[in-house]
């Protein structure tokens, strides 16, 4: 899974490292602001928020902590497409218009142009449970999915139990990542597809995780540091099902209660509310955009790849599918440096021109407003640069790098 940014690099080093040579001197001369792409649109702004989970984001790490940014971006973007890690806290969701719920592998489909999102009123969440999950915590589950019903109105209309468990391990990287292992994963897509052929077009998942998870790791990431053990495997699950059954999904674990920390982190504390994590997959899931592969009938609201004005991620996560996609178009794409995590896959690891950084993500917030507004965000700052001759060496080198850039976009196998 993170051997991507090393067979990017293999790939294409040889061809760039000549013209980076001259590149970095031509962007030596420049404020790196210049290099936002201008606006070629004035439809609704549409921002793409990612924080990938299992790498121990120093925001974005923990349920839902990554939501207060999510919010933020709604007040300058018209919509923000975001996934599950930005948007579940446990029994804390917040439901905006303005917020697209999109599972990790249909974000990254989207972003490389081969799947649209549909935004919806409604979608009917069937319930898969883990045969692994105990009488009692099964009942904690199936209550939720209740509660769901009667207090919110959420149409969750079916659950089915696997046939067998699911056998589900958790694994961490050498980077310090976390990932994980699914021992029966034809069991899942069997009771997927058994909701899916109910009905249900969209699948909440409820799998069982091992307790026995590294004492002194999970002592750390209840003191508000560490990574999330389990956050690496829900992606593998959620992943599946969408890719194979291509309807929206999102992963809830069923995990053994803790004793009462008291000088828990505030960044932990949603996931220690309650019994389960269920409520904000289901009401989340409520409300995901249909996904879409071309085939259908456009409807006016319909979004795709080119509808993506933005998209910003952590500064070491500029490997993934979704931000990749986005580099050599009129993207802006944002790295957030305050947002550490386990990885290392910066846009300088990977060569790649165009990242624009920003210290904060109030700082990116500002940049979304001044590309939104058509506002050249280098003249914002106390010394703005002067106009500058263009000489045919750069012209040719800035021709060679987005041609590079657009060779870089993935191809539809």
């Amino acid at each position: 899974m993170h051997s991507v940014p090393t067979m990017w690099v293999g790939r294409y080093s040889w061809r760039v490292s000549i013209c980076f040579l001259i590149a970095d001197a031509i962007h030596a001369l420049r404020m790196p602001l210049e290099s936002v792409p201008p606006r070629s649109s004035n439809q609704p702004y549409t921002a793409v928020l990612v924080v990938p989970t299992g790498i121990g984001a120093a925001i974005g790490g923990y349920a839902g902590d990554a939501l207060p940014v999510a919010r933020a971006f709604t007040g300058v973007a018209d919509r923000v497409i975001t996934h599950p890690n930005v948007m579940n806290g446990a029994q804390l969701y917040w439901p905006d218009p303005a917020l697209q719920y999109v599972e990790g592998y249909a974000l990254d489909e989207f972003a490389r142009g081969r799947w649209g999102l549909r935004p919806v009123t409604s979608q009917r969440v069937g319930l898969v449970l883990d045969a692994a999950i105990e009488p009692e915590l099964r009942m904690r589950h199936l209550q939720a999915a209740d509660a769901a019903r009667a207090t919110l109105g959420v149409n969750v209309a079916s659950y089915t139990t696997t046939t067998v468990p699911l056998d589900v391990g958790l694994r961490l990287s050498p980077a310090g990542a976390s990932w994980g292992t699914l021992g029966q994963p034809d069991a899942l897509l069997d009771a997927a597809r058994r909701l899916h052929d109910a009905g249900c077009t969209a699948i909440a998942v409820v799998a069982r995780l091992p307790d026995d998870e590294d004492e002194a790791m999970l002592a750390d990431y209840r003191a508000g540091s560490g990574v999330d053990a389990v956050g690496g495997v829900e992606a593998i699950i959620s992943h599946l099902v969408t890719k194979e059954l291509k309807i929206p999904c999102a992963h809830a674990p069923a995990l053994g209660p803790l004793d009462l920390e008291p000088d828990l982190s505030p960044r932990a504390c949603a996931e220690e509310l309650g019994h389960t994590f269920l409520p904000c997959v289901l009401v989340n899931l409520a409300r995901a955009p249909a996904l879409l592969d071309g085939s259908e009938r456009p409807l006016p609201g319909d979004l795709w790849s080119d509808d993506i004005d933005a998209i910003v991620v952590p500064a070491g996560a500029c490997g993934g599918p979704a931000a990749l996609a986005r580099l050599g178009t009129r993207t802006l794409v944002i790295a957030v440096e305050e947002n550490t995590c386990a990885l290392n896959v910066s846009a300088p690891a990977l060569h790649a021109s165009g990242v624009v950084a920003a210290q904060s993500y109030m700082e990116a917030l500002g940049l979304l407003a001044a590309h939104k507004a058509g506002v050249n965000p280098a003249c914002l700052t106390d010394d703005v640069a002067s106009i500058r001759e263009l000489s045919l060496e750069s012209l040719d080198c800035e021709a060679n790098m987005s041609k590079m850039g657009a060779e870089r976009q993935p191809q539809p196998t």
